[in-house]
């Protein structure tokens, strides 16, 4: 049968993006405590057409993912982009990751609605291998702080921390998280006065920035704080080197 989707195309014209997307799958990811924990992932994958090829073959991209069954990984991410690339022949290639990340739950409600984190993986592959990692974290204030009534699920909320990190080594998901985490709680117990005014999303961010800049591991950041009120919100973003 002929390949139609592989046949020269005379239009010259490059397809920035092609693939699929949203597709729900099972990965792997590193546990520092536990060496592995198993989630769900939603996956975007696609390439950069060259203007020669009529198309591409959509059902590859499913079998370059199933073919990394169980070791899909932070340390092997850029195999999945080198089979893709090397697989559809394409200029670039780049894959979306987003899924949720648990650490162990603590004692207490404060800890036990902090215990899921979303996360996700952006890899890009061109001339040489990208990858950028993001996490969300929560912002919580004392509970015993927090006026009025509701349930214990919805006391103390503030907001919450955006950090995408490209790394110079490996790091830990987890390490991440508690540098980011460690930044928060010395923030709110270094304020002038505890509670909900007390806070800015000025002062949080360049706390957290400040405990990214210290981290060797990490060689670029993006940070994004919001604080979540009624009605609006408030935001930060700052960039190293900015």
């Amino acid at each position: 049968m002929k390949d139609i989707q592989n046949q020269e195309d005379h239009r010259r014209i490059n397809i920035k993006k092609v693939g699929v997307k949203t597709i729900s799958y099972p990965i792997t990811v590193l546990d520092k405590a536990r060496s592995k924990q198993h989630t769900i992932a939603t996956v975007n994958m696609y390439v950069n057409l060259p203007h020669h090829f009529k198309g591409t073959h959509m059902s590859r991209f499913v079998e370059i993912l199933n073919r990394f069954h169980g070791a899909i990984d932070i340390s092997n991410f850029h195999y999945i982009l080198e089979e893709m690339k090397d697989k559809l022949e394409a200029e670039a290639a780049h894959i979306e990751m987003s899924f949720a990340y648990f650490l162990p739950a603590k004692e207490g409600l404060e800890t036990l609605k902090s215990s899921r984190y979303e996360c996700s993986m952006h890899g890009s592959l061109e001339e040489a291998n990208e990858l950028e990692v993001q996490v969300i974290v929560p912002v919580s204030l004392p509970l015993a702080e927090k006026r009025g009534q509701g349930l214990p699920r919805s006391l103390g909320d503030w907001g919450r921390a955006l950090v995408s990190v490209k790394f110079r080594n490996f790091l830990w998901i987890e390490d991440l998280i508690f540098l980011i985490k460690d930044a928060i709680d010395w923030e709110q117990h270094n304020v002038p006065s505890h509670g909900e005014n007390s806070l800015s999303v000025e002062s949080l961010i360049r706390r957290i920035a400040k405990s990214l800049k210290e981290e060797e591991t990490i060689k670029w950041f993006s940070v994004k704080v919001e604080n979540l009120a009624e009605g609006y919100s408030t935001f930060a973003i700052m960039e190293s080197g900015s």
